[in-house]
């Protein structure tokens, strides 16, 4: 689930900007995304934020401090992480982060996200054969190429983390599921 979390730059990603306020109104705004941040989403979806937020809550006190986070950090194999950044996350929560505030803060974050059934019909448009897989060249074309472009990096970053098949496809159904559920299908 938290893949992404070893990039140097998605850390800054997996905390919503909404956050980012002055103290009274970061508050309210948690007063408001605690009230209902559980019916957001599906109890199985619940269960793996618990599970991550309990890896994360290193000394167990029930809140996620900086030395969590640095603790956190090294279990993912970055070891140099500066009291500055660590402290620059912190201030992006509303207060200190337990289970509720957690969930909110990635409720917050995923709030938008399409349903899988809706990013495999985007996918779908370039695969019109219906076979669930595209030529990773092409992907990478495309992503490169179109919209919100993907640098280069970011390209090499994704089929790291979802690798070509041996034929050089990118499993789009797959990818769509991880998206959406945050793990591999086949990992269940």
């Amino acid at each position: 689930m938290f893949n992404s979390l070893h990039h140097e730059n998605y850390h800054r990603r997996w905390i919503p900007s909404e956050l980012l306020q002055a103290p009274k109104k970061a508050k309210k705004k948690a007063a408001e995304a605690s009230s209902n941040v559980f019916s957001m989403f599906e109890q199985a979806q619940i269960q793996e934020f618990k599970e991550a937020f309990t890896i994360m809550d290193q000394n167990r006190d029930g809140f996620i401090d900086k030395s969590d986070l640095r603790d956190t950090f090294c279990a993912l194999g970055r070891l140099n992480v500066g009291n500055d950044e660590l402290d620059e996350m912190l201030k992006m929560a509303p207060g200190p982060i337990n289970f509720t505030i957690f969930l909110s803060m990635f409720g917050e974050k995923l709030k938008g996200t399409d349903p899988e059934e809706t990013i495999i019909n985007a996918f779908k448009i370039f695969d019109p054969e219906g076979q669930g897989v595209l030529k990773g060249e092409d992907i990478k074309y495309y992503i490169m190429s179109q919209a919100d472009k993907f640098t280069e990096a970011e390209v090499e970053d994704m089929f790291a983390n979802f690798p070509l098949d041996v034929a050089g496809n990118l499993d789009y159904k797959n990818l769509c599921y991880v998206i959406t559920h945050g793990e591999d299908k086949e990992a269940e």
